[in-house]
């Protein structure tokens, strides 16, 4: 290492979002330097291989990104990425034939589940209208702060309007996802499947004030994507990702902690690695910004000194709501591939290994008591195993040359997911549940039980399980909440989030830049959506300037006395 390095951007963590931001500035010519703390880049996109032959996602698994421009203007399939999308009317076709899993057996969804589903995430139209949806609802940045945001300015709105006026109501801004669903669909099980989905991936089906954010949510991976998962997983993703930066020149270090974001005259200019980092020189310096990766709470609480900013800042950020669920993943290792019980099996339903879904998704109620377990008591699960709420990924979603699981006899499902506190707000402090591993491990193998008839003692090798606590301080930067980042219903709004202060992206102290899913507008597990909404705002503020493979959301405001994101571009023509 040099004596002195001195970058145009210096990025602190190299998870999706740091990574993709570093990526987009090093196409633009910008030198760039992304510190990062574990020996290896890629947060939540990680596979891991727990014993020789057995891979699993202990995080990310599903392609929520489906309708990103990166991957248009970063050109992934350059650098490796292969993945195989599943067409929407396919993906439709097989919900309905599947139907939902309750306590009695399968629930038919009916046509005007369907039907009414298809209407308002966009597909029903000729030609659909469902990835300007998405993009509208995630892949476009907030406002500038001297527009008023109004029912006839917000993206997602205006899109219904054009395509679907039938539809558009001001009383959008005010339903839950739930309220949406009453007036479109049919069953009770397939709204109580639709929001859980939602709940899991981003703003929740019982938040007041987003019930299209919490829909785009679950059309992302559901409709738009159809369960597809890249070719090597998500960590095959952001091998592209990582490969894109590098080949455009950015310099990434792991094993490099950063201790403090260093701000001189009210600039950032700089970062100031911990004494353990793997690294002669301490202090990287930034000539026009400094870009946290990190998340709103360790970014402001414990990367700047507090003389920087001022008590109220601090105060709010720490107010700043993460509450929201943290996923208990559980991936099963058996000697036989785990079996549906009889009411679960037949034609087009379930078959022996495959099979996915939510369970039970009998009543909302159900889907209630499990957010009072989450948000209420705030400890591990208290509901009795047959009534606690889970999900599964599809087993048969890698092919046959990419399998979980190589080991001969032996067979591996998940993940499986539960909802447990995230670990800032369980009762008793972070890492409580952990105390209680064994007894939350066995609550939810009896859970799935309840589906899965030979999950039992003889047949189950090893239970593998990431627990919230082990997520954010054993391997990744999923920093309290989950992964929608921060609390997402009606007064967090993209021109709020997460504090006004800190809307679009911008910070008091100047040249620091948010690019996390606790720092902003969209979170959820949108990925490249906050580093394509930043790079508007870099433009504006004139650090960088991209080439004509850039466009900007064609629902992009500039701000007043900066420069247009929209100059010098393709004027979005690609974007739709």
């Amino acid at each position: 290492m040099a004596q002195e390095e001195r970058y145009d951007f210096v990025i602190v963590g190299g998870g999706p979002n740091g990574t993709a931001m570093a990526a987009y500035l090093g196409k633009c010519g910008a030198s760039v330097c992304v510190l990062e703390e574990r020996p290896e880049s890629g947060g939540a996109c990680e596979n891991v291989e727990p014993m020789p032959g057995v891979h699993i996602n202990p995080h990310a698994v599903y392609m929520y990104a489906g309708p990103a421009p990166g991957f248009e203007q970063l050109e992934l399939h350059k650098y490796g990425f292969r993945m195989n999308w599943s067409p929407l009317i396919e993906t439709i076709a097989k919900q309905q034939e599947v139907g939902v899993l309750v306590s009695d057996g399968v629930a038919p969804i009916t046509n005007k589940d369907i039907e009414g589903w298809a209407k308002i995430c966009g597909i029903a139209s000729d030609p659909p209208f469902i990835k300007e949806l998405l993009r509208a609802t995630h892949w476009c940045p907030p406002h500038p702060p001297e527009v008023e945001v109004t029912a006839e300015n917000i993206p997602y709105m205006q899109v219904y309007k054009k395509h679907a006026p039938d539809i558009w109501t001001e009383e959008l801004l005010d339903m839950t996802m739930f309220d949406l669903l009453d007036e479109y669909c049919e069953t009770e099980p397939w709204k109580v499947l639709t929001a859980a989905g939602a709940w899991y991936s981003g703003a929740a089906g019982h938040y007041e004030g987003v019930a299209v954010p919490a829909i785009a949510g679950e059309a992302l991976v559901t409709v738009y994507s159809g369960f597809s998962v890249p070719r090597g997983g998500m960590h095959g993703y952001f091998h592209a990702i990582i490969r894109c930066a590098l080949s455009h020149g950015v310099v990434i270090r792991t094993c490099c902690p950063v201790d403090e974001i260093l701000i001189e005259n009210g600039r950032a200019v700089g970062v100031r690695l911990r004494d353990t980092a793997t690294t002669d020189e301490k202090k990287v310096w930034a000539n026009k910004a400094v870009i946290s990766g990190t998340g709103i709470h360790p970014t402001f609480l414990k990367l700047i000194n507090p003389a920087h900013t001022s008590s109220s800042l601090r105060k709010k950020v720490k107010d700043i709501s993460l509450k929201g669920g943290c996923c208990w993943v559980s991936h099963f290792l058996t000697k036989e591939p785990l079996m549906p019980r009889a009411k679960f099996l037949g034609p087009g339903r379930m078959e022996p290994g495959e099979f996915g879904g939510a369970y039970p998704c009998d009543s909302r109620d159900i889907y209630y008591e499990h957010v009072a377990d989450v948000d209420g008591r705030k400890g591990a699960p208290s509901v009795p195993p047959e009534k606690l709420l889970w999900m599964a990924t599809h087993s048969a979603r890698f092919p046959e040359s990419d399998p979980q699981c190589t080991m001969p006899g032996a067979h591996v499902a998940g993940p499986y997911y539960t909802y447990v506190p995230p670990p800032d707000y369980e009762a008793g402090g972070p890492g409580t549940i952990d105390h209680k591993k064994d007894e939350v491990n066995a609550i939810v193998r009896k859970a799935v039980s309840e589906v899965i008839e030979n999950l039992d003692d003889d047949n189950l090798i090893a239970h593998f399980v990431s627990t919230p606590w082990e997520s954010e301080f054993r391997n990744t930067g999923i920093l309290a909440g989950h992964f929608g980042g921060i609390r997402h219903c009606a007064d967090q709004w993209a021109e709020l989030r997460p504090i006004p202060e800190l809307a679009r992206y911008r910070t008091p102290i100047e040249g620091l830049y948010l690019c996390n899913q606790t720092s902003g507008h969209p979170g959820a597990l949108c990925l490249m959506a906050i580093p394509y909404n930043l790079m508007h705002i870099l433009i504006e503020d004139g650090l960088v300037e991209p080439g004509k493979w850039w466009y900007p959301s064609p629902w992009y405001i500039p701000q007043e006395g900066k420069i247009s994101a929209a100059l010098n571009s393709n004027e979005g023509e690609s974007y739709a």
